[in-house]
């Protein structure tokens, strides 16, 4: 793993020697490995601590859950469960909404349990974040706000995948498709052989759709944000960051940054409602007096919040 896990919270399994995290089969030794990765400490959910001496973060038990723990999982993140019942009959509602129907369900949500289970729900397919009520995004219920869609077989839609990727990030290769879906190198390379018909391969190995838009134009200077797409499209940053790679982190922090060119030139943060930009190299005048005003639209919309 290449994340610093500094806790980890454990749903016991039916006492068949494994634990569950959300639901998936854990065995219990796998504490070991998370322990080896900085693990400070463990709580387990509905279940005794386990008193092997190998096991050397420290590990606590939170309360019973009634029903046990599989079954309160079942009974809060499933179709027609609690969280779907809540949002179907009460429309979108925040975090701290459902962390109360949860918790009148007999269900404990203390420290990231809440999380965890929103996450379940919403690889479920029952719940996503939805509209904005005040400042925080609501969840809804999946079927409420996004269209149902016809199932599409495995191999056309990854071909599918793979011409849309190429639309917006050509030229690139099969890693680069990979890191940006998430899926496994075979399949981001067979979703490129589906299109290879399509595609036109350069002498450096990476491809593009040979009916490619045309080239856009170099965008002009621009203030990007944190986690901006643009860095997060290939398995590369180094055309885009050049030697200001501390401008994402190893514990996965993508600060905002000042792009001139198609290249990172300097840093920004909010100081008070003011933008701040922290150059990490010369940056010509016309380029400074855009980042400028760029920064005023910024602190225009912060604002008007």
């Amino acid at each position: 793993m290449s994340v610093t896990i500094r806790e980890a919270f454990i749903v016991s399994g039916p006492g068949d020697g494994t634990c569950t995290v959300a639901g998936v089969p854990l065995l219990v030794r796998t504490i070991l490995v998370l322990q080896r990765t900085g693990v400070e400490h463990c709580t387990l959910v509905g279940a005794s601590a386990p008193s092997d001496p190998r096991i050397r973060c420290r590990v606590d038990v939170a309360p019973a859950l009634v029903p046990p723990a599989d079954s309160a999982l079942r009974l809060v993140v499933g179709p027609g469960t609690v969280i779907d019942r809540a949002l179907a009959d009460e429309g979108p509602l925040t975090r701290l909404q459902l962390r109360e129907r949860v918790e009148s369900a007999g269900v404990p949500t203390a420290r990231q349990t809440l999380l965890n289970l929103l996450f379940l729900a919403s690889l479920r397919g029952v719940a996503v974040r939805g509209p904005m009520v005040g400042k925080e995004h609501a969840y809804v219920r999946l079927d409420d706000w996004i269209e149902p869609v016809k199932p599409v077989e495995r191999e056309p839609a990854l071909a599918e995948l793979a011409r849309r990727y190429l639309a917006g990030h050509a030229p690139a290769d099969d890693r680069d498709l990979a890191r940006w879906a998430g899926l496994p190198l075979r399949d981001a390379r067979a979703g490129l052989a589906a299109i290879a018909s399509e595609l036109v391969e350069r002498e450096d190995g990476l491809v593009h759709l040979a009916a490619r838009r045309p080239r856009p134009e170099t965008p002009s200077p621009r203030l990007l944000g944190a986690f901006d797409p643009v860095l997060l499209g290939w398995t590369s940053r180094e055309p885009i960051l050049g030697p200001h790679t501390h401008l994402t982190t190893m514990n996965g922090i993508f600060r905002p940054f000042a792009m001139v060119e198609g290249r990172a030139v300097g840093g920004w943060k909010l100081n008070r409602g003011r933008v701040e930009i922290e150059p990490l190299e010369p940056i010509a005048k016309p380029a400074t007096a855009e980042l400028a005003a760029d920064a005023a639209d910024v602190e225009r919309f912060i604002a008007s919040a």
